[in-house]
């Protein structure tokens, strides 16, 4: 049976991805904030023995050790980081408080890479590391701006994700940055074009379509590249 480990899972893409997987047979290990952990448990309840929930922030880097040493000794096929932020849309660039910018870096670029570097000794050999970025994290796709310092964080992620391959590059692994689409969630908001149903399965067939390929790609949630 697959083990999976997927952070940030108390709502939205995370909590959808949990599902999938339990429904296609994996046993799954979910990280949610203190107090923070949604329907999981009664997910949890309904699956019995194969889904845990575990406590985590991924911007408290104690938070990560801590977890890091509860799980030593395991072994996932997947590794998927998934918790995230956004910024205020309707701020300009020039008024955004510098504590803002480094929260959302500190959120979206940092803590996904401290979470990766620290896990990825859990992850089988063959296994797969991915992380949930943004088309808006393209550079060569940015024709209309607008949500600068999200586009911004997205594009560091990508980039501390491609220096981490390449100092992997040995490995077999495989490494995913996986664009998933505007979607209505809490983060995507209600005016999104699509649901979480229409969203996961090819984001979860786009997943598994890659194991067993080493390297990182980029990609959205129908398997295409997306342009750095």
């Amino acid at each position: 049976m697959h083990a999976a480990l997927i952070v940030g899972a108390s709502r939205g893409i995370g909590y959808a991805l949990v599902e999938t997987y339990l429904h296609r047979g994996w046993r799954v290990v979910a990280t949610a904030r203190a107090g923070r952990d949604g329907a999981l448990p009664g997910l949890r309840d309904a699956m019995r023995d194969r889904l845990e929930i575990e406590t985590l922030d991924i911007t408290r880097s104690t938070e990560i050790e801590a977890l890091a040493v509860r799980l030593s000794g395991r072994r996932f096929e997947l590794l998927l980081v998934n918790a995230g932020t956004k910024s205020d849309e309707t701020e300009a660039l020039a008024d955004v408080s510098t504590d803002e910018f480094a929260r959302v870096m500190h959120t979206n670029a940092l803590s996904p890479m401290r979470v990766v570097e620290r896990f990825a000794p859990l992850v089988t050999p063959d296994g797969t590391i991915a992380v949930m970025s943004s088309g808006q994290g393209s550079v060569a796709n940015n024709t209309s701006g607008g949500r600068e310092v999200y586009r911004a964080s997205k594009a560091a992620l990508n980039s501390l994700m491609r220096s981490y391959a390449a100092r992997s590059a040995v490995q077999a692994r495989t490494l995913l940055l996986l664009a998933p689409g505007w979607i209505r969630t809490d983060l995507g908001g209600p005016d999104a074009p699509f649901g979480l149903e229409e969203a996961i399965p090819p984001l979860v067939e786009t997943i598994e379509a890659q194991r067993g390929r080493p390297g990182l790609r980029y990609l959205d949630r129908f398997g295409s590249d997306v342009p750095w």
